[in-house]
């Protein structure tokens, strides 16, 4: 388990009086004004003055940082506060996405699969993005309870169901289409 939590990523300037897109990885982004942070080395210190919401982003203010040039050199910062300074989990279907990196994927039988690579949201809801056991291309799978059935962090593994619907095989003549 890691002691930081990658909770907001610095994007693009917006405007020239130095403020930032910022994309909140929390339930709650407006706590991104409570919560100490830091740069990924946790050697920078960030703090929000101001947070208002946009079309998929959010628009805030960070202390010193006063002009487009000072906003545009912090994008793609990603932004971590520490594990202590964040709510503990309310129940066993919460944890940190930061938890499940490098647990390993088990089948219903507890056949290994692969390991936790990355967790992502493409607007859709999170998906879970794994190496598979012996190499090859990441697999994706939705992050739902249909899907990862099983999350035990304290045990070190998830339990997932491969899409394994015989009725969604694509037609013979599908790449025709």
């Amino acid at each position: 388990m890691t002691d930081r939590i990658l909770i907001a990523r610095i994007g693009a300037p917006h405007g020239v009086k130095g403020e930032v897109r910022l994309f909140a990885f929390g339930e709650d982004p407006l706590a991104l004004k409570r919560y100490p942070l830091t740069d990924e080395s946790g050697t920078r210190r960030f703090k929000v003055q101001s947070l208002r919401a946009a079309k998929d982003h959010f628009v805030a203010r960070l202390e010193g940082i006063a002009d487009r040039n000072a906003a545009e050199a912090l994008t793609n910062t990603d932004l971590f506060v520490s594990r202590d300074a964040l709510p503990a989990a309310e129940d066993e279907d919460t944890f940190y996405h930061a938890d499940l990196m490098g647990l390993r994927v088990e089948d219903q039988s507890g056949a290994l699969l692969g390991t936790v690579l990355a967790m992502h949201d493409f607007g859709a809801g999170d998906v879970l993005e794994y190496t598979p056991e012996g190499g090859g291309r990441t697999l994706l799978l939705p992050f739902t309870k249909a899907a990862v059935p099983v999350v035990d962090v304290p045990g070190g593994r998830i339990v997932v169901v491969p899409d394994t619907n015989p009725d969604e095989t694509p037609p013979e003549d599908a790449d025709q289409a």
